[in-house]
C-alpha cells in the first residue's frame, strides 16, 4: 500500500477560487476515467488501499476536496454545491468528458449533487455509472456520533480547541467493524491529514452538511431514485452510521436496489475490506 508520505509527493495542486486543491491521479488517460469522492473527515488518501488494483484498469482520479487532508481549509462555511464545483473544475482542467463515480460517506452527498445537476443538464461532463459506499443518502437514517452532534451544535466553535488524536481514535475505532479495527499507523495517518493546515479547528464548519442533507434531501434523494446511470452500493453492514439501517432504506427508495452487502464491516470498506470493494467496483464496471 502507498504510504501517505507517497501519496502526498505523487499528487499535485490546482487553483481554486485562490485557495490550493490537492489532486492525485494514477493509470493510464487512454483508459475509462474513475473519479473518487473522499468522506468526512479525512481525504483522498482513504482509497490507497485500492487505486494500485483499479488504476490497472481506469485512469483514476481524486482530490482532497477544500476543508481536507492537503488541500487549503479556510476559516468558512462548507457547501456541498462548492465541493461538487471543485471536482468540475478539476475536470475540466484535464479535459475529462465523461467518468465513471466512486464515493464514500460525505462524498456521496457531492455524488448526489453532481448526479442532480447531470438531470438538471447542468453539468458540463457525462457520469456514466455511480458507485456508493456507506455514506448518509437519507438524512432519516443517518445516525452521527456524539462528537459530531456536539461540534455541530452553538457551542461547537468552542469545543473544537479539545479535539485532538485520542478523540479521532476513539472515533474511528467506534465505527470500524468488529474485526477489522484501524492500525495504530493509520490512526496517526488520519490525524496528520486532519490536523494539516490546522484543519482539526474548522472541523465544526465542515459538520454544516448534515444541516444542508436535510435541506435539500428531496433534491438529492431525488438524483438516485431518477439517476440515468447505473447505480450500486455497496455497503459495510456493521457501520452503526450507515449500516444496515440504511441499506434498508436504501432498498425501499430506489428501485430495482444493486446492493453488495459486506456482512462485519464498518464505515469504511475500502480501508477494511479492500478486495471486497475492489472486486464490487470491477464486477459493476465490466457489466
Amino acid at each position: 500500500m502507498t504510504s501517505l508520505a507517497q501519496w502526498q509527493q505523487q499528487g499535485q495542486t490546482f487553483t481554486f477560487n485562490g485557495h490550493e486543491i490537492f489532486y492525485l491521479t494514477q493509470g493510464d488517460t487512454h483508459k475509462p476515467p474513475l473519479v473518487l469522492i473522499h468522506g468526512f473527515p479525512t481525504c483522498s488518501w482513504d482509497w490507497a488501499k485500492i487505486t494500485p488494483e483499479l488504476s490497472e484498469h481506469f485512469y483514476i482520479i481524486t482530490l482532497d476536496m477544500l476543508g481536507f487532508g492537503f488541500s487549503d481549509k479556510p476559516n468558512q462555511n462548507y457547501s456541498i454545491f462548492e465541493q461538487a464545483d471543485v471536482f468540475d473544475a478539476l475536470l475540466s482542467k484535464l479535459d475529462v468528458q465523461q467518468y465513471h463515480l466512486l464515493a464514500h460517506d460525505y462524498g456521496d452527498t457531492v455524488a448526489q449533487e453532481m448526479m442532480a445537476q447531470q438531470l438538471e443538464n447542468d453539468l458540463a461532463f457525462r457520469i456514466e455509472s455511480l458507485h456508493l459506499l456507506n455514506g448518509g443518502l437519507f438524512p432519516e437514517t443517518h445516525r452521527a456520533l456524539s462528537i459530531q452532534k456536539l461540534l455541530l451544535s452553538p457551542i461547537g466553535g468552542l469545543l473544537i480547541r479539545f479535539l485532538n488524536k485520542n478523540a479521532i481514535r476513539k472515533s474511528m475505532h467506534n465505527i470500524f467493524g468488529p474485526n477489522t479495527p484501524p492500525s495504530d499507523q493509520e490512526i496517526n495517518d488520519f490525524w496528520i491529514l486532519i490536523s494539516t493546515n490546522n484543519g482539526h479547528q474548522h472541523m465544526h464548519l465542515l459538520l454544516d452538511y448534515m444541516k444542508q442533507r436535510k435541506q435539500y434531501r428531496e433534491r438529492w434523494v431525488s438524483a438516485l431514485q431518477n439517476a440515468n446511470a447505473p447505480l450500486r452500493l455497496t455497503a459495510g453492514m456493521a457501520d452503526p452510521i450507515s449500516g444496515a439501517h440504511m441499506v434498508a432504506r436504501y432498498k425501499q427508495l430506489i428501485p430495482n436496489a444493486d446492493v453488495i452487502e459486506l456482512d462485519q464491516i464498518g464505515h469504511y470498506p475500502q480501508i477494511e475490506s479492500a478486495e471486497a470493494v475492489v472486486n464490487s467496483i470491477t464486477s459493476f464496471l465490466g457489466r
